[in-house]
């Protein structure tokens, strides 16, 4: 039985995460990290601790879906005391904060994924494929979430824009805009635009669009339930928990 420590109890998916393991065979929901308190009832039996290095201490692996200075805190308390296998879901991390995955992922094994869905894992390898052949159109990526989201643009398409410049060998960061406004002049040959639209409750929805004098290509993927995060971040957890260090990927435990 895999011993599974949930870090992000409180938000949408790690409530979830929560549920989930109560029908997820050879998985268990063992110790809970809290900051302050926990705003739901859970099983008495589990752990509902403050204390970083006991909540690593009481679980095998540790599912993180918080935010970006909780994930920072995660890596350096296990770095320093308790190496674990992490399977990270945590969105809007900085530079710094992805440096300092890397080198966690050096002792011990890391997955990373700004989107645990299938779906999305196989939408990252068509768009670097349509990229890679479709050479001149212009690329357009649109996301939408709801309301509450705070990061800007979302991880998801980020992660897409990444798929996209590499399709093309292109450097992301030189190519990519978030943003159009005024009298701009005409759109660039390389630019990958990358716009983030909020409103609702929409769980989140991915566009990428290819766009040629005459015909266009538009690649979608539309999540209707954050469950599909929670069970695609478990079945990560099952497949890194008996893994050498190292940074892996949703498409390396998903064989895409």
């Amino acid at each position: 039985m895999i011993k599974v420590g949930v870090f992000g109890a409180n938000g949408r998916v790690g409530k979830l995460l929560v549920e989930d393991l109560k029908s997820t065979p050879n998985m268990s929901l063992s110790s809970v990290y809290v900051r302050n308190s926990l705003d739901f009832s859970i099983d008495p039996s589990v752990l509902v601790s403050s204390d970083m290095k006991s909540f690593l201490n009481a679980c095998d692996i540790v599912i993180d879906f918080s935010l970006p200075e909780a994930c920072e805190t995660l890596l350096e308390t296990a770095m320093k005391t308790t190496p674990k296998p992490l399977v990270i879901g945590t969105t809007g991390l900085n530079t710094h904060q992805l440096n300092l995955l890397k080198q966690a992922s050096e002792i011990m094994p890391i997955l990373y994924a700004t989107n645990m869905s299938l779906g999305v894992a196989l939408l990252n390898k068509l768009v670097y494929q349509a990229s890679a052949v479709l050479e001149g159109f212009d690329i357009e990526i649109v996301e939408m979430h709801h309301k509450h989201k705070k990061d800007a643009p979302s991880g998801t398409a980020l992660t897409l824009s990444e798929s996209a410049a590499a399709g093309r060998g292109l450097d992301l960061d030189k190519v990519r805009i978030s943003g159009r406004d005024g009298n701009i002049g005409e759109r660039t040959k390389d630019e990958i635009a990358v716009m983030a639209l909020r409103g609702g409750d929409i769980v989140g929805r991915h566009t990428v669009g290819f766009y040629n004098d005459g015909e266009f290509i538009e690649l979608n993927h539309t999540a209707t339930s954050r469950s599909t995060f929670s069970k695609g971040a478990l079945r990560a957890g099952k497949w890194l928990v008996n893994k050498e260090a190292g940074l892996y990927t949703i498409s390396d435990c998903l064989e895409l």
